[in-house]
């Protein structure tokens, strides 16, 4: 994946009213956080906010995929992530509105909690 610095830094403007956008490289991409939840991924261009079974019903109503990737063997695999409607990359209001959303869906997560080093 590769990341898209102008679509971070307008994920980080429009959303600005509602808090601080934060990053993490992840995989070649990057995690992005809205004052300190994850909410969406960016990679290959494009805006894949934080889904869960509460919010599917929305993402499938707006026509937004699922986030898939090869594994090899042929096998596919699938992240709870929901690729941005196309009205965020412009519309500041429309960015609000999804990413609380993705929000909504990153508070909902359970916390991981990492394995402890011997």
């Amino acid at each position: 994946m590769a990341v898209d610095q102008g679509l971070i830094h307008w994920v980080a403007e429009a959303l600005a009213p509602l808090g601080t956008v934060t990053r993490r490289a992840m995989m070649g991409g990057a995690t992005l956080y809205l004052d300190g939840t994850i909410f969406a991924i960016v990679g290959d261009d494009a805006l894949w906010f934080k889904a869960d079974a509460i919010s599917d019903a929305a993402w499938d109503a707006a026509g937004c995929p699922r986030f898939s990737y090869e594994m090899g063997e042929g096998r596919t695999g699938q992240m709870n992530y929901r690729r941005a409607p196309d009205d965020v990359y412009d519309d500041a209001e429309a960015m609000q509105t999804w990413a609380a959303l993705a929000v909504a869906a990153g508070l909902r997560a359970p916390v991981k909690k990492r394995a402890k080093r011997p």
